[in-house]
């Protein structure tokens, strides 16, 4: 029967589903430099251990080196791909009215042809040719303005702030989380009795090896998707440097939030300002397989390697992402780990029938 779920030992799953759904909806999307930060902690803990080990350090001496390391990777990341841009952007802005002007010099030449291509036709089909071509070419020229309009320019400076924010927020936190690490272990244990804390140690010990699991899925679709992008570049689009902008694609690619669109897209659109339509062509082409292929290919190894179903693995993502944007492609699978090892653990236990 349906009333029996609603006795008493069910009661505190019940409000303990309710937490964490208050939590997931009100109090995650505000904790994410925070949760970053821990699971940051978490994965950096091995290295921490080895540095003590290796070196015979204290805890604090290997933090500080592991930490300072850590930081100097993420600075120098953030300067390549800063500079890059403002050098890039800096470049564009002088050039720009160069390919502009060659731009306009293509759509003559396009009007031009059409009409010695269009010659004999109906008058009617003519003008509905040049209609439909003005009114393609009016719209990409309002997507560029609102591309560039004011409002969009001033939201992304405003969320710069933000990010620094968060940013700085995630780095203290960090190195918060990497001294007292093993304190805060000892402290949640203390308040955990014997049984539950054997089903907090399977749980730890599950998540460690699923964290391994998604990093090694990561590591693998990064692989495929540079042997995508080396034999793309090579074969089709431009063998000369085929093999750098592979090793660049491969960099960003492995960045989550960012991925090989933010190479191949500027790189697209570059060309087609500068009237390369042929190559602006495949590159986007070689963007979308790309992407395809890590759509594809990611849920598929992040369930072999964490031993989790694809399908729910997919789900989560989609789910994480709708929820918690490009965050949510980490914090959805996240979650079902946590379901899924706490149910393995006995901690929630899913017995009952309708």
């Amino acid at each position: 029967m349906v009333w029996k779920i609603f006795k008493k030992e069910y009661l505190r799953y019940i409000i303990l589903a309710i937490f964490l759904l208050v939590i997931a909806i009100f109090i995650l999307p505000v904790s994410v430099p925070i949760i970053l930060a821990l699971l940051t902690a978490i994965i950096i803990e091995p290295a921490v251990k080895f540095t003590q080990k290796t070196f015979k350090w204290k805890r604090k001496p290997a933090v500080i080196a592991n930490f300072t390391f850590f930081i100097i990777i993420i600075s120098s990341i953030l300067y390549f791909a800063v500079t890059k841009l403002i050098s890039q952007l800096i470049y564009t802005s002088k050039v720009f009215p160069f390919h502009l002007n060659n731009l306009t010099g293509i759509w003559i030449d396009i009007q031009n042809n059409l009409f010695k291509y269009t010659e004999g036709l109906p008058k009617e089909v003519v003008t509905s040719i040049q209609d439909k071509l003005d009114s393609t070419l009016n719209s990409m020229k309002e997507s560029l303005l609102d591309l560039l309009s004011y409002s969009n320019i001033s939201a992304i400076l405003t969320n710069i702030p933000n990010f620094l924010i968060s940013f700085i927020v995630f780095i203290i936190a960090l190195f918060l989380f990497m001294l007292d690490l093993a304190k805060l272990r000892t402290k949640l244990f203390f308040y955990l009795s014997d049984s539950t804390a054997v089903k907090v140690r399977f749980m730890s010990l599950s998540i460690k090896k699923t964290i391994i699991g998604f990093l090694k899925a990561q590591i693998l679709a990064s692989f495929i998707i540079l042997g995508a992008s080396f034999l793309g570049l090579l074969f089709i689009i431009t063998p000369k440097f085929a093999f750098i902008m592979a090793i660049v694609i491969w960099i960003i690619d492995i960045i989550p939030i960012l991925g090989s669109i933010a190479v191949l897209a500027p790189w697209a659109i570059y060309h087609y300002l500068t009237g390369d339509i042929v190559l602006g062509t495949k590159l986007t082409v070689l963007a979308i397989i790309l992407l395809i292929i890590r759509r594809a290919v990611e849920p598929k190894l992040m369930g072999s390697q964490m031993g989790i179903s694809p399908l729910a693995i997919l789900i989560a993502m989609f789910i994480g992402a709708k929820l918690f944007g490009f965050l949510g492609f980490m914090i959805g699978p996240l979650i079902v780990i946590l379901f899924i090892t706490a149910k393995e653990s006995g901690m929630i236990k899913l017995n009952f029938k309708l």
